[in-house]
């Protein structure tokens, strides 16, 4: 993969929080596509795909929120983060220094996971072209694959309450379970994950999320090991004023064996970037507010 397209540029995002801006150039590109990662999932993990996505044709900005990759510059025992705040200032920051650096090329949300989630609480987003959200459900722990639903409410009751203090923060590298996550970051999770209509119910967004009016394609997998279709749509729901497509899909509809949660930005789907993710970029926005049928 031509990984020497990567600029790597310093953002900060509020006074003493420094993120980092990773720069895939195309010529003469026909848009921007900002990279929005899923929870605790660094930049790194995308850098094949936002590489190859320059080859054709689009300006592409990846980034880590803040305790993240690149952007975790000590152990996480010694800084903090919310949730909120990886919206609000540091998403928000790569938002905002996109539409400065690019004021005349269309701008794309292409979110993974919890990028589609916190995309609500954002501003200026009638300035995005389209989102194009991948795997984006809420983490409501009833709504979890059945596989996962008794092991996420045992994770939230159990074993985050008396963990976060006794360490420091969420060292999910060591357990296994999704990555190593801010203190705040993960009680604020937790409370998310355990309130039916999820982080807009948690903080009271549920004006914000109906306000926004960008386009959404949204791309679901029939193998997600985490989110059924239920999560998918519930947290698309709160985008009620955003015109959306649902799309549906399943391993064999591409003769694969699995896709699943994280997979589809691995380099060995590349076949399904070109077939799949690409043709995103490009299609028809929708033009109707939402609705729970899916395509």
């Amino acid at each position: 993969m031509p990984k020497n397209l990567s600029k790597r540029t310093p953002l900060e995002s509020a006074p003493g929080r420094t993120i980092y801006l990773h720069h895939y150039a195309a010529d003469n590109p026909d848009k921007v596509v900002i990279m929005a990662p899923a929870m605790a999932v660094p930049h790194s993990y995308y850098a094949d795909f936002c590489a190859w996505l320059a080859t054709q044709g689009f300006h592409v900005i990846g980034f880590d929120y803040y305790g993240i990759g690149l952007a975790q510059e000590q152990s996480l025992r010694h800084f903090d983060s919310s949730v909120t705040e990886w919206a609000t200032l540091d998403a928000q920051a790569v938002l905002d220094q996109c539409l400065q650096d690019f004021p005349k090329l269309p701008v794309v949300w292409f979110a993974h996971s919890i990028g589609g989630q916190l995309f609500g609480m954002l501003q200026h987003t009638e300035q995005v072209e389209r989102m194009v959200t991948v795997a984006t459900g809420t983490g409501y722990w009833r709504d979890m694959q059945p596989g996962l639903k008794y092991k996420s409410w045992f994770l939230w009751r159990a074993i985050v309450p008396w963990l976060l203090p006794v360490v420091g923060y969420f060292p999910g590298a060591r357990l296994g379970i999704v990555g190593n996550v801010p203190k705040s970051a993960m009680a604020q999770w937790r409370r998310w994950c355990l309130n039916s209509d999820y982080l807009v119910g948690a903080e009271d967004l549920y004006h914000n999320y109906a306000q926004v009016e960008t386009p959404i394609i949204s791309l679901a997998f029939s193998d997600d090991e985490m989110l059924t279709y239920r999560n998918i749509d519930s947290m698309h729901n709160f985008y009620k004023n955003a015109p959306q497509r649902r799309l549906r899909f399943a391993p064999e509809d591409f003769d694969l064996d699995s896709i699943g949660h994280f997979a589809i930005f691995r380099p060995r789907y590349q076949k399904l970037w070109a077939e799949l993710l690409l043709p995103q970029l490009s299609a028809e926005r929708p033009k109707e507010p939402a609705n729970p049928g899916v395509e």
